[in-house]
């Protein structure tokens, strides 16, 4: 099977636009830090699999993002879509159909840039698990899930109606995909980065990221010195 093309659905970290539930405690631009951090992250990861074609299908303006400069230099070293479709679940309907336009005939992988813990070996394994199965869904703590990988791209179609930023997000995902007919792994659970508690389990558990590095210069919080 070739390779998956590993799609980082993400958001440009512009100040204000991203990661607003941890403000407070954290600044406007502490949070778009911590977000182009887990971006720059995401998408090593996403570039590091092998034989895998890396995309960022992105939102908003690069332009105003926190580490503009690196995050446009990360951003021009591989192909990148523009989202598109109205809520959640309709963007990731397309994101697979356009990845699949955009590299015919390869498997598709998706994540966001929420788990920034997230490596390069995981998403391989994840992407090798599809030679045996149609679908592969990795599980999220909260009750919604970090990735998505498919066998046929079209298949996104399935979840394209499911409500997202649920406790049941995942679940109805699981049941949609069941529900079309498609054979479906679940890969390991990992927790998203949606609050400052989530942030510095996170960093714990991926000391070695830019995000770890992030959040280690944020001012410390009183309760955990």
């Amino acid at each position: 099977m070739t390779g998956p093309a590993v799609l980082v659905l993400a958001k440009a970290p512009e100040p204000g636009l991203v990661k607003t539930r941890l403000c407070p405690p954290l600044t406007p631009e502490q949070a778009a830090d911590l977000a182009a951090a887990a971006l720059l992250d995401s998408l090593a990861a996403a570039s590091g699999v092998p034989g895998g074609a890396p995309v960022a299908v992105l939102t908003g303006d690069p332009a105003r993002a926190a580490r503009g400069p690196a995050v446009r230099a990360a951003l021009a070293a591989v192909a990148v879509l523009a989202q598109r479709g109205d809520g959640l679940g309709a963007r990731i309907a397309a994101a697979h159909a356009d990845a699949a336009a955009l590299l015919p005939g390869r498997p598709t992988l998706q994540i966001g840039m929420d788990t920034p813990q997230v490596t390069a070996g995981l998403l391989a394994d994840a992407a090798a698990r599809l030679a045996g199965v149609d679908a592969v869904l990795g599980p999220a703590s909260d009750g919604g899930w970090w990735a998505l990988g498919l066998r046929d791209p079209g298949a996104a179609a399935l979840v394209a109606g499911v409500p997202t930023s649920r406790d049941d997000t995942g679940a109805r995902t699981l049941a949609a995909l069941r529900a079309g007919g498609l054979r479906v792994a679940l890969l390991p659970e990992l927790s998203d980065v949606d609050t400052i508690d989530d942030a510095h389990a996170v960093a714990a558990l991926a000391p070695a990221t830019r995000f770890a590095a992030a959040v280690g210069r944020l001012p410390v919080p009183a309760g955990r010195a």
